[in-house]
């Protein structure tokens, strides 16, 4: 496999293969830096914030796209991000603007695979959530897979309140299997805890 050089966005958020964020970009050198992945000279990859690191995030990352943009308020911008493949970041650098550049290793996405039996569960909970929380929900528009039981175990994975350290051990798992394991106990011992909720 061969290695390539990106642009690193370095944030506090997770975003994995089929997964969306929203994120706002204040800082003129971050702003370069998407012009940058815009007009094709390096694509873009969207690490997990890790303080006092070279790196500035976690090794484990996700190649993404810019997939819409828009002025905000305040007028920052609110770009969207889509992630596409996971990667192995082997080595960055700091520019002197202070943005990052990165060399990357492809890594293999988790397969697609079919949801059945009491694992809906956990999908029938994600769709429970994205109501709750409808700009998540918005993100997606109608691209949302909750018959994939990849796909779902990885939007749990970007959105619950976990240790970096912990996401990171079931994202280096080689399938969902861990995850949608952990997320139904989950969702089990949240449902004995508060049985009229």
């Amino acid at each position: 496999m061969q290695t390539q050089e990106m642009a690193l966005l370095a944030h506090d958020a997770l975003l994995l293969p089929g997964g969306r964020v929203e994120i706002r970009v204040i800082a003129p050198r971050c702003l370069n830096m998407i012009a940058e992945t815009l007009k094709g000279h390096y694509p873009l990859v969207f690490g997990m914030s890790k303080a006092n690191s070279n790196p500035p995030c976690y090794e484990t990352a996700t190649q993404c796209e810019v997939i819409d943009f828009n002025q905000l308020d305040d007028d920052s911008l609110g770009i969207i991000l889509e992630g596409k493949q996971r990667v192995k970041i082997l080595s960055a650098a700091e520019r002197r603007d202070g943005t990052w550049i990165c060399r990357v290793l492809p890594s293999n996405n988790w397969q697609q695979e079919p949801i059945y039996g009491e694992f809906e569960l956990i999908s029938a909970a994600l769709q429970q959530f994205y109501e709750v929380n409808p700009e998540l929900f918005g993100l997606y528009e109608n691209d949302i897979h909750l018959e994939d039981a990849s796909w779902v175990s990885q939007r749990w994975l970007e959105v619950l309140p976990l240790y970096n350290q912990d996401k990171l051990r079931l994202l280096n798992q080689p399938n969902c299997h861990k995850t949608m394991n952990f997320v139904l106990e989950l969702i089990k011992s949240h449902a004995r805890d508060n049985p009229h909720s």
